[in-house]
């Protein structure tokens, strides 16, 4: 990483993603900023986050629920139209909730329009790892958009990935054009750190950074990485098949395009409020299914259910 040996990236520990998150929020907000553009839909928590921070929250097209799948060109139409020195926020991978990442090429023409737009990217990268099951492979739109010129801010979680949660380990990182730019930079983000939660927790961060820093154990975590991520692959196949051998007049394929911890099912508020009720399973009222608590055990159960509320039978 050419910025990371050339001393230009500004680095803070923070209350893992939401903490870092709030964090540049925060500094995009006194330095001027206005609003920040976020993905339609993203992670709930996102909104509250943004606006708590003094930021008006707008949104661009993301994913179309009338095919299940990227609405890349409402996307790359919305990011023509925002107004140069924008901030967008940008999920590295596996979306949040809806699990449809963009292709290779996509990102491309992501990072191309946001040059042309003189955006600025901010990354938030919760679940890496999650994604096609290598941790290393998951990073590749960050590092495309860094290796395109741009001045990224990145926020990362280790809650997920390494099994931290509970400890609230994450890290904000911003790509500075110098090294003394780049201590400014960290300074402003230690001044909004300080009055807030002053000090980060010490024993989950040294749980990373040893981990991190061998070779060895960081290929054990990506291949551990890589089992959760072939189960809940795996989960998704059998949801999907159960789904349609019960004779579902619905399209479901979208589980298995899908990726990460969360499939975006499509159900309605009220088939998943009848999901509840009836079934007593339950996920968030846009539909977004844990596909984590999906297991061999429970997935016929599941997907009974699923084809009781959504086929009334």
């Amino acid at each position: 990483c050419t910025p990371l040996k050339e001393k230009r990236i500004a680095g803070v520990q923070t209350l893992s993603g939401t903490g870092g998150l709030r964090v540049f929020g925060e500094v995009l907000a006194q330095f001027g900023h206005k609003h920040i553009y976020v993905p339609n839909p993203t992670w709930g928590n996102h909104i509250p986050i943004f606006t708590n921070a003094g930021l008006e929250v707008k949104k661009y097209r993301y994913y179309d629920n009338a095919t299940c799948s990227l609405d890349f060109d409402g996307l790359i139409e919305d990011m023509k139209g925002m107004p140069e020195g924008t901030c967008v926020l940008l999920h590295a991978c596996a979306h949040n909730p809806t699990g449809m990442d963009p292709t290779p090429e996509q990102w491309k023409e992501i990072s191309k329009v946001a040059m042309e737009q003189n955006l600025l990217p901010f990354f938030d990268c919760a679940y890496q790892g999650f994604a096609s099951g290598d941790a290393r492979k998951d990073a590749a739109a960050v590092r495309m958009f860094v290796e395109d010129g741009h001045k990224i801010a990145l926020v990362q979680s280790f809650s997920k990935n390494f099994g931290l949660y509970g400890q609230r380990i994450g890290a904000l990182s911003v790509v500075a054009d110098s090294p003394e730019e780049a201590l400014r930079v960290q300074s402003q983000l230690k001044v909004h750190i300080r009055p807030s939660y002053s000090n980060p927790p010490r024993h989950g961060a040294r749980i990373v950074g040893k981990i991190l820093a061998s070779e060895e154990k960081t290929n054990d975590f990506v291949e551990q990485c890589m089992g959760m991520a072939q189960r809940i692959n795996s989960m998704r196949s059998k949801l999907r098949e159960a789904l349609e051998s019960l004779g579902s007049t619905r399209s479901w394929d979208h589980i298995t395009k899908q990726i990460g911890m969360f499939a975006y099912s499509g159900m309605s508020k009220e088939e998943v409020t009848a999901l509840r009720e009836k079934h007593h399973i339950y996920c968030t009222l846009d539909g977004r299914i844990s596909m984590a608590g999906v297991t061999s055990n429970n997935v016929e159960y599941i997907a009974r259910a699923i084809y009781d509320v959504t086929e009334g039978k």
